[in-house]
């Protein structure tokens, strides 16, 4: 195992998604999320994390701990967390070396008599668009006849957003990656999972999903970051919000965030970015190229390679 993260980091990732759902509520019909009092688009910490898992998984070749198991493919039981938990022998130390989300993550990990929980180093909180979104009802005729003997065909019923472009914010915690032996190149693997996680989500509900920004704020202070960097970057365009439909449509305004980035340079190790060319970005009314960024913070500045 190499060693354990040491620094705390702050992580921005912005992704946008276009004539899809990027997070159904099940309790209301599997519509996309959103904020009636403000008409923003909201999508779940545990979507982000499922979207990481997967690709770790899937593409990666990975041992993921949380994830659907059919255990008896002729009642297609799904496996409880007991039950996955015997997959190691109910030891906690080979979980942790063999399943990469309860290092990042955390988890409870279920054991006979009890239980062992791990805080995850990495939290995410709840993603939410930049904009206020509209939410747009599709109908449509299935191939199917809603019955035997019947001429006519099933219809089907759903709820897309035309455009929505959502941040996220997240935190790595060096002091619970102790407890969970998170490693730098655990953080790697998240970073790539997050980027191309979103985009290698190709479902009917969430293809066309692209990442447009990932910035990692690495911390020289100890026990110390920002906070509320996600508050910092602000969207603007000229057009009601509703009628957004591609980054043509708006900037960035990244002024405040780099003004309080350069103001806490001294804290600050270095910053990791990778962005989209297609995404346009602006400071103090001005359009603004993210390759500026080492010069307007003072804050060396690493690409982010995967």
């Amino acid at each position: 195992m190499t060693d354990t993260v040491k620094n705390r980091s702050e992580i921005l990732f912005i992704y946008d998604i276009r004539d899809g759902n990027p997070n159904g509520d099940p309790l209301d019909e599997n519509k996309p999320r959103i904020d009636e009092e403000t008409g923003i688009n909201l999508v779940t910490d545990v979507r982000m994390k499922r979207t990481i898992r997967d690709y770790l998984h899937d593409f990666k070749t990975l041992g993921i701990f949380v994830r659907e198991i059919v255990y008896d493919e002729q009642n297609m039981y799904i496996q409880d967390g007991k039950r996955r938990a015997k997959d190691f022998g109910e030891d906690p130390e080979r979980i942790l070396n063999e399943c990469i989300d309860v290092r990042l993550f955390g988890g409870v990990i279920p054991l006979k008599g009890d239980s062992i929980t791990y805080t995850g180093p990495v939290q995410f909180k709840m993603g939410r668009s930049l904009h206020r979104v509209s939410m747009k009802h599709i109908k449509g005729t299935g191939a199917f006849a809603s019955k035997e003997g019947s001429k006519q065909a099933t219809f089907r019923e759903e709820d897309i957003l035309p455009y929505s472009l959502i941040l996220f914010y997240g935190i790595i915690n060096e002091n619970a990656a102790k407890h969970t032996n998170l490693s730098d190149a655990d953080v790697k693997l998240l970073l790539d999972g997050i980027w191309n996680g979103t985009k290698s989500l190709i479902s009917r509900t969430k293809v066309g999903q692209v990442p447009r920004l990932l910035l990692k704020v690495n911390y020289s202070k100890e026990n110390y970051h920002i906070g509320d960097l996600d508050r910092m970057v602000k969207l603007i365009t000229e057009i009601p919000h509703e009628n957004i439909r591609d980054t043509t449509d708006f900037q960035l305004d990244l002024s405040e965030l780099i003004g309080k980035l350069a103001s806490e340079k001294d804290s600050i190790k270095d910053i990791e970015i990778c962005a989209d060319e297609r995404i346009k970005f602006s400071k103090d009314g001005v359009s603004f190229s993210i390759e500026e960024l080492a010069s307007s913070t003072g804050i060396a500045i690493k690409p982010i390679a995967f």
